[in-house]
């Protein structure tokens, strides 16, 4: 149609995989032409003009149509500046996964416009395809059901505490999965609760580090090949690799994009180690294989929203650590999400009714 379009990813693994995806449409032929280099972006890309196609005279967008993914992971803040660097006539698409967890940032833009009946609305029904896909989608509807996996998609390992949790866990992404499976270890993700604890994103990092990338931590407590998780900003992650370090600070490649953390942002704890994410941090991002460890002390932070994001970020591979017995089951029954206090929904509504009074008002 001639519109000037782009879709809007959360991180720079949905950059990737969204624009290998038009690729592939424009490969088969569904594409009149290629859709460009700038179809495909990162929110925060766009806002700040590092990707995309730039503002316009009037310091607008030079967009007629964008489309946000992920969109669950969009919170208000973000979203009023992104709204407000539209023009008038642009079409906003927001394109998500209702049951996945909730931006980390304030508000629940995406289930308050769901709800309010705002806008017209598309439902796919569409599943992923395999075991986990059809494990997670029972999740999405508070059924914890034991599905068939031949291929080792699916795996339980359970555990009795948090030192063997830990143990397997190692075990399981220098070992298990790549002897198994094939997917080397820098291609499995783990995904813990929280970030304290035995069994925490700490206790798993300095374990996985000494397994798989030992060193003193030359570099501000990190050394080359490190795999780390850098915070920008509040609720946006990064993931990568350190590749070295100068006066100018800390250097990662992420996603193939050279980053430069400075020094006094690794010393305030911006940049941790990341061969283990809480499932906030991982939301957005998918991996080959995942690792979702649940040690015992992790029962009280489960909810369906939280059973539902950690499952489905693998693609081909989910192993289980499961210390938390029956509270799995629970939570994923019984626990649909945590609610928020939110005014947006209302207003949306009200809106709504004055348009339907009114058609003809602004």
């Amino acid at each position: 149609l001639g519109l000037r379009a782009c879709g809007a990813t959360h991180t720079a693994d949905g950059r990737r995989r969204l624009a290998a995806h038009l690729a592939e449409v424009a490969a088969d032929g569904a594409a009149a032409e290629p859709a460009g280099a700038d179809a495909a972006v990162t929110v925060a890309g766009l806002l700040s003009g590092q990707e995309g196609p730039g503002r316009d005279a009037d310091g607008a967008l030079a967009l007629d149509l964008l489309v946000v993914l992920d969109a669950p992971q969009l919170d208000l803040d973000t979203a009023a500046v992104l709204v407000e660097s539209l023009s008038d006539g642009t079409r906003l698409v927001l394109s998500g996964d209702p049951g996945v967890l909730w931006s980390a940032g304030p508000g629940r833009l995406f289930q308050d416009v769901l709800q309010s009946r705002f806008c017209p609305q598309v439902a796919s029904r569409t599943p992923d395809f395999g075991p986990i896909g059809e494990l997670v989608s029972g999740i999405g509807v508070g059924e914890l059901d034991a599905v068939q996996a031949p291929g080792k998609e699916v795996v339980t390992v359970p555990v009795r505490d948090a030192g063997e949790a830990v143990h397997r866990t190692v075990q399981l992404v220098a070992d298990s999965v790549p002897r198994a499976l094939g997917i080397p270890a820098d291609q499995t993700q783990v995904i813990t609760v929280g970030h304290g604890g035995a069994a925490g994103t700490r206790a798993l990092n300095s374990a996985l580090k000494e397994r798989l990338n030992p060193g003193a931590g030359r570099f501000g407590g990190f050394d080359s090949g490190d795999r780390v998780a850098y915070a920008p900003a509040p609720g946006r992650t990064l993931t990568g690799t350190v590749t070295g370090a100068d006066a100018e600070g800390l250097r990662l490649d992420c996603e193939g994009t050279a980053v430069v953390v400075p020094r006094e942002e690794v010393a305030s704890g911006a940049v941790r180690h990341g061969w283990a994410l809480t499932a906030h941090q991982a939301a957005g991002s998918r991996w080959p294989a995942a690792v979702v460890v649940l040690p015992g002390d992790a029962a009280g932070g489960l909810t369906r929203a939280w059973v539902y994001t950690a499952f489905s970020r693998g693609e081909r591979h989910l192993s289980v650590v499961q210390g938390v017995d029956q509270a799995l089951a629970r939570a994923v029954a019984e626990l649909p999400a945590k609610e928020r206090t939110t005014r947006l929904r209302t207003l949306l509504r009200l809106q709504a009714e004055e348009q339907a009074a009114d058609p003809a008002a602004d």
